[in-house]
């Protein structure tokens, strides 16, 4: 297993080619995001992905969009009215099986696009109006795909939340693979399972109640169905957005255990701070930042091992939001 808290070896993220400043779209431009290049980018991989370019079509080319029926819709080009639906079904059902064996942890889609689009994509009827909102065909395909693997678009990714809790789930579906291809025991099993506790927790008490019968019933459940039982559950629940209500729980219940050991006047300071963050004063680094000091200067050791003080590399920021 990776040392926790280490982030040695990048992460593979698969991502729409326009965001990386390649000028790939109909026009001949790009959509470069800054924060997918510069920030995320020195912590993974990316794996670039233009389905127009690389089903064949030229840059630049004629723009396209998706029409008539929301559940199968066709890719139609504006003007002319060519249907391109059938060679970008071809080209998908060969890009993701591809895709299978690059072991990505996640995927940035472009928004808005008749391709990649992952969710609100316009979608036309034969008179040119719009009438409902979809996938893009080869999103759609990739999710179809990898129902459990993080995705969204850059569009979505400019909201804090939305953005630290993409990446969160990026981390855990690597730490995960890392477990399954490294060791993938019962007992490790239980140990990813601890150090995940209390990220559950912020997350949803449901599925963290699901996953401690799961993990206590383990023994009775065949190993390969035991993993896709519990990924697929831990991954739904990092999927419910942690709140600033949830967070505080987990940060009282991290207090707790440092109740006998602090003095009146740090016990003092440790609750306003927590306090603070309740009402949005100051954002979530700042009492996790004392909980980490108490945590090194006690050895607590349930708490060191927690992923929940240390879900992602400090680098990225994405607790310093109020």
């Amino acid at each position: 297993m990776p040392v926790k808290g280490k982030y040695l070896n990048k992460i593979k993220l698969g991502i729409s080619s326009c965001l990386l400043g390649n000028k790939v779209r109909y026009d001949g431009g790009h959509k470069l995001d800054h924060f997918l290049t510069d920030t995320l980018g020195r912590h993974v991989d990316w794996v670039p992905v233009c389905p127009e370019v690389e089903c064949g079509l030229p840059i630049p080319r004629e723009a396209m969009r998706l029409v008539g029926d929301p559940e199968h819709p066709r890719l139609i080009t504006i003007r002319t009215k060519v249907d391109l639906s059938g060679r970008m079904a071809a080209w998908a059902k060969k890009k993701v099986a591809e895709l299978e064996t690059q072991d990505l942890c996640g995927f940035v889609f472009k928004s808005r696009s008749p391709s990649s689009g992952m969710r609100g994509v316009k979608i036309y009827t034969d008179a040119g109006m719009p009438n409902a909102t979809g996938s893009g065909l080869f999103a759609r395909a990739f999710m179809n795909r990898f129902p459990l693997l993080p995705v969204e678009d850059e569009g979505r990714l400019h909201d804090p939340g939305l953005r630290e809790n993409f990446i969160e789930r990026v981390f855990v579906y690597q730490r995960w693979q890392d477990y399954v291809r490294e060791d993938g025991s019962l007992g490790e099993l239980v140990s990813f399972h601890t150090r995940h506790k209390l990220l559950l927790m912020s997350h949803s008490l449901k599925h963290y109640t699901e996953l401690g019968k799961l993990v206590a019933g383990a023994k009775k459940v065949r190993k390969n169905e035991l993993h896709a039982q519990y990924l697929g559950t831990l991954l739904e629940g990092l999927g419910v957005l942690a709140t600033v209500k949830k967070n505080t729980n987990v940060l009282q219940h991290m207090a707790g255990y440092f109740k006998d050991r602090l003095s009146a006047d740090e016990k003092k300071e440790l609750q306003e701070l927590i306090g603070n963050y309740h009402r949005a004063l100051v954002p979530l680094i700042v009492p996790i930042t004392l909980l980490q000091h108490y945590v090194r200067k006690y050895d607590t050791d349930y708490l060191k091992q927690q992923v929940y003080l240390n879900p992602h590399p400090l680098e990225l920021m994405l607790r310093n939001h109020a």
